[in-house]
């Protein structure tokens, strides 16, 4: 069981809050005000998976539960009544994760480089979606806080922080099309925002945003 094991909380939560910060670095106090959205993300979120599991608590008190309090309080564990639950979606969710890591950091890596040589991205990931390190992120909250753990914090908070970075997306995009005018806006009608399209034309080019 996770119950209790507030130090390995603590643990994760300093190194997931160390790689948000690090691919997701917010530039701006607004930024930061969306980073806080995530933040307060990860912080419920293993609290209550290696701390408390204050989902199954509330559940079971207030719509009678059967709690086994196996699999350390996972849900899907509980629902199902069988720890097989729990690591059909421990794969998923970590697959998912995955895919998602893969994007935040690439992207970061492309912009990282463009920055210094003043270009628009427009090439590699960002061919096939204009904002890849945000699609990252939904995928990651996704992958952890929906699929492979689902607490009351991260179903709430996942809609909350797509629609904060989007509307993040949105200012940037009006911020690219300042700097770079008609390049950016022929790259905005060509590219999807976070879903890529299955044919997508790749081009070269530098930087962009999320």
């Amino acid at each position: 069981m996770h119950v209790g094991m507030w130090g390995l909380a603590a643990i994760v939560i300093a190194v997931v809050s160390w790689l948000l910060y690090r691919y997701l670095a917010p530039q701006s106090w607004k930024e930061w005000s969306r980073a806080g959205v995530v933040q307060a993300f990860v912080i419920a979120f293993y609290a209550e998976m290696y701390g408390f599991p204050l989902t199954i608590y509330f559940l079971a008190r207030f719509f009678g539960l059967d709690v086994r309090w196996a699999e350390g309080g996972n849900l899907w564990a509980q629902l199902f009544g069988t720890p097989a639950a729990h690591l059909v979606a421990m794969f998923l969710g970590y697959a998912i994760l995955f895919v998602g890591a893969t994007l935040v950091a690439d992207g970061w890596r492309r912009v990282h480089r463009a920055r210094h040589e003043h270009r628009l991205v427009t090439d590699g990931v960002y061919a096939r979606m204009r904002h890849p390190q945000y699609t990252g992120l939904f995928l990651i909250v996704f992958g952890e806080g929906i699929v492979h753990w689902p607490t009351i914090v991260s179903v709430v908070a996942f809609p909350v922080i797509v629609v904060a970075y989007t509307v993040l997306a949105r200012k940037e995009e009006r911020d690219m099309v300042a700097e770079f005018g008609d390049q950016y806006r022929e790259y905005r009608a060509r590219v999807p925002m976070f879903v890529p399209r299955r044919e997508t034309g790749f081009a070269t080019g530098g930087q962009t945003g999320g």
